[in-house]
């Protein structure tokens, strides 16, 4: 018998593919941080505010990409951003000053990672999910993970072979000749465009982006003043300081300097990419089944559990224990907060609200990326940024169990509760 796949499933393939690259390239600023020191004469400090000033960039170009998205749609915005950032990749070989560096690295590429990101995707899969949505952005999110389990060692080990330039040529080129056609050729907006239903069709849910859009005169104050928006933000940036800021870019250098080879760095990595992959998928398809709040209670409540292992961790044994245990929680928070996002929020535009949400995030990994470098220079080491993310995790596992739990979650819970009392 043959089985026909639903083209949503191509879409959910592309945005993966998406993050992998743009995504994974990002996420491969650690492995440059100390050839880029070497090459251009920079302490620490400096090096993570290249770091910080991407983040900002980032955060900031959050909410302009949900409007362009709502207007523009997904397709062009994520293909001309993978574009981008594969012309300015490329071009960083050659930069002969930190200032170009800022410019060109903290700037440009920034520009295009904002636009290949989680608004865009998040809207364009929305588009063609009202089924199986959680499962959906799990797998779409898993292209950050395995990005981060290919590009960050292959960046390492390219750098280590030869140099940081012929590296960023290589990540460039792929960017240009292989994903950015790939997303301009697959990618659509809306099933429409295929003469499709979205999975699960119209009516299974209301939140769609077709609803959404006829909603754009909505107040933003009337957004402001939920408390839903405030407790999905604060902790989302909490996810970032310790996550894309903390980790991403501070974890290869903190590693190196507990002695660790670059190959056990490398594997260690890879592990925590890996586990990361499994992790995103494993929430994305539980949230689709329980709640969201409660899941990212015990993701954050983890997260702080393994900061506290990475900070004993003298040998291998205990980097590759933290880095287990760290991977399978370190994505798996989006696709249970950009769930409860379409859930509080569908009366309003998606793009809109999740530009603002990530937004936070980068301004979380902003901090996460600066503050822990500025105290390395002050103190020699990241104990005192760990012990701060220790707490502030258990700040934001303590905010996702004071949200609502979503209305449909409620009579779900209500019609198994009568169903069992009819019994």
């Amino acid at each position: 018998m043959k089985i026909k796949l639903h083209y949503a499933w191509i879409i959910v393939i592309v945005t993966f593919l998406t993050f992998l690259a743009v995504q994974g390239v990002r996420l491969s600023f650690g492995a440059f941080v100390e050839p880029w020191e070497k090459e251009f004469s920079m302490d620490r400090g400096t090096t993570s505010l290249i770091s910080t000033l991407s983040f900002i960039i980032y955060g900031l170009s959050q909410p302009v990409i949900g409007k362009l998205v709502d207007k523009l749609g997904a397709r062009i915005i994520l293909s001309i951003s993978t574009l981008l950032v594969g012309i300015s990749i490329f071009l960083t070989s050659y930069v002969n000053h930190p200032w170009q560096l800022f410019i060109l690295y903290g700037v440009i590429v920034s520009i295009g990672v904002g636009g290949a990101s989680n608004v865009a995707a998040t809207v364009v899969v929305t588009n063609w999910f009202n089924e199986k949505r959680g499962l959906a952005f799990g797998i779409m999110e898993a292209g950050f993970g395995a990005g981060q389990m290919l590009l960050v060692p292959g960046s390492l080990m390219l750098i280590h072979w030869f140099d940081w330039k012929l590296t960023v040529l290589i990540l460039g080129m792929f960017l240009m000749v292989i994903v950015f056609p790939i997303v301009l050729l697959f990618l659509r907006n809306h099933p429409s465009e295929k003469g499709l239903l979205p999975i699960g069709g119209y009516s299974k849910e209301e939140n769609t982006i077709i609803k959404n859009q006829s909603n754009k005169n909505f107040s933003m104050w009337e957004v402001f003043n939920k408390r839903q928006f405030w407790f999905l933000i604060l902790p989302f940036a909490i996810c970032g300081f310790t996550t894309t800021g903390l980790m991403d870019t501070h974890l290869i250098p903190f590693s190196h300097d507990h002695g660790f080879s670059t190959s056990v760095t490398s594997t260690a990595v890879s592990i925590l990419a890996g586990f990361n992959i499994v992790g995103i998928l494993i929430s994305g398809v539980i949230a689709d089944r329980w709640s969201s709040r409660k899941i990212l209670f015990i993701l954050y409540a983890v997260r702080a559990l393994s900061i506290c292992i990475l900070l004993y961790s003298h040998n291998p044994a205990l980097l590759l224990v933290f880095a287990t245990l760290f991977g399978l929680v370190d994505f798996a928070t989006v696709a249970p907060t950009q769930l409860l996002a379409t859930q509080y929020f569908k009366n309003y535009s998606v793009g809109f609200i999740l530009g603002w949400l990530f937004l936070s995030h980068q301004i979380g990994s902003a901090l996460g990326a600066y503050i822990p470098g500025l105290l390395y220079n002050e103190t020699g080491n990241y104990n005192l940024s760990f012990y701060a993310s220790i707490i502030i995790l258990v700040g934001a596992a303590i905010f996702n169990l004071l949200l609502p739990e979503p209305n449909h979650i409620k009579s779900r819970v209500n019609t198994k509760n009568k169903s069992v009392s009819q019994t």
